[in-house]
């Protein structure tokens, strides 16, 4: 099978990027065909605010490469993984003036809600979701905090919603959890061409022993991702457990201000991904204190493939993946007294620890290795192609 892959990076690779890059190679490792078309954030600094906001809506450029790709290697499937924001749904036009139907992955709500989150001054927020024309959106500045660039998004989401282009230009919407599903149905989007396709992880890492004696938190340095919440927990605990951290972000200098007289925290800044599977698989559980609704949670499926339980917020997908006292413990969105209070009971009760331990790697290995994934995506390929 030829699959087209398109997406449009951003200056700080994430979890989004690791996704789609295991999903791209774990399709050439079973013989399939795999090209890329890709654009770059990078681009954005030459250009003046009218030509972002243009290309948001409609990229001439993108539909004429897209077009040009087809017509000389022609594919069977266009999957798109992100356009937002210079290559734009103009890719969906194209695909189609090819006769090749068009798979998109759900990677955030950008769909539902200009600045993808579901998030603004530090709580969830809806405001946008099922309006035609995303007014709160822009009124807030939600998208980089800037109401210009804020217009720029809403228009895109306007003018798309007015041409149909969701309903119409797509023949596959892949959400990562059945909660992302849901809100996305709420959004407008047609239940009968979303399906359910979890992220996975591979290779296969395997298991950690768990004995490093300490609590990780592994993400962006960010409001939405709970660190506040995640430090806040930490000053409440009736012991001094040892918590190490991986990651950064707008949050850092907190950080570094919060923790001087904590020596007990450690911030590791960036890791390359084999230490961060070498710190998972010895860490005694990982904390995953997200204040948003996620649309997956990468990190926390990690976590399952090293061993390694996770105590999380009771929020959006992440909550799906995590099953408390099984796979982890849940705790209240924000709330780090009754982090404070999970986190304890898991420190204090080993057995239960390790028996969540055998659990989690039992629920990477039944839900999330590449096999499984694969056999899902092949349904759906085969599904789109026979419509």
């Amino acid at each position: 099978m030829r699959i087209l892959s398109v997406h449009n990076r951003y200056q700080i690779r994430g979890g989004e990027d690791e996704s789609r890059q295991a999903e791209e190679n774990l399709l050439r490792e079973m013989g399939h065909e795999v090209t890329v078309y890709e654009e770059h954030n990078d681009r954005i600094a030459k250009m003046n605010q009218l030509q972002v906001a243009s290309r948001t809506i409609w990229s001439q450029e993108a539909y004429q490469i897209i077009q040009r790709r087809l017509k000389e290697q022609p594919q069977d499937i266009v999957h798109v993984q992100n356009f937002f924001p210079l290559i734009s749904p103009s890719v969906y036009y194209a695909a189609k003036a090819q006769g090749v139907p068009v798979v998109q992955t759900l990677r955030n709500y950008r769909l539902l809600c200009p600045n993808a989150l579901f998030f603004r001054d530090g709580q969830v927020c809806e405001d946008c979701l099922g309006k035609f024309l995303p007014l709160p959106g822009v009124i807030h500045g939600c998208y980089r905090e800037s109401r210009v660039a804020s217009v720029a998004v809403a228009s895109m989401l306007t003018v798309h919603r007015t041409l149909r282009t969701w309903t119409k230009m797509v023949d596959v919407y892949i959400a990562l959890t059945e909660f992302a599903r849901q809100k996305f149905i709420q959004g407008g989007l047609p239940a009968e061409k979303i399906v359910v396709k979890s992220n996975f992880v591979h290779p296969d890492p395997k298991p950690g022993e768990g004995k490093g004696g300490y609590a990780l938190y592994v993400g962006r340095l960010s409001v939405e991702k709970g660190l506040n919440t995640l430090l806040a927990a930490w000053k409440q605990l009736p012991m001094r457990l040892p918590l190490k951290i991986i990651g950064d972000g707008p949050l850092a200098g907190k950080l570094a201000a919060d923790t001087q007289d904590m020596p007990h925290i450690e911030w590791l800044g960036r890791k390359s991904m084999s230490e961060v599977y070498e710190l998972l698989g010895e860490a005694k559980f990982l904390i995953f204190p997200s204040n948003w609704y996620e649309t997956f949670g990468r990190v926390a499926v990690e976590a399952f493939a090293k061993g390694t339980p996770v105590v999380a917020s009771d929020i959006g997908a992440i909550a799906e993946l995590v099953e408390d006292k099984r796979t982890g413990l849940k705790f209240i969105p924000a709330d780090s007294a009754d982090l404070a209070k999970k986190v304890t009971w898991l420190w204090e009760n080993p057995q239960e620890l390790n028996r969540m331990r055998q659990e989690v790697r039992r629920e990477y290995e039944i839900k999330y290795t590449a096999r499984q994934n694969y056999h899902k995506l092949m349904e759906i390929y085969d599904l789109v192609r026979n419509l």
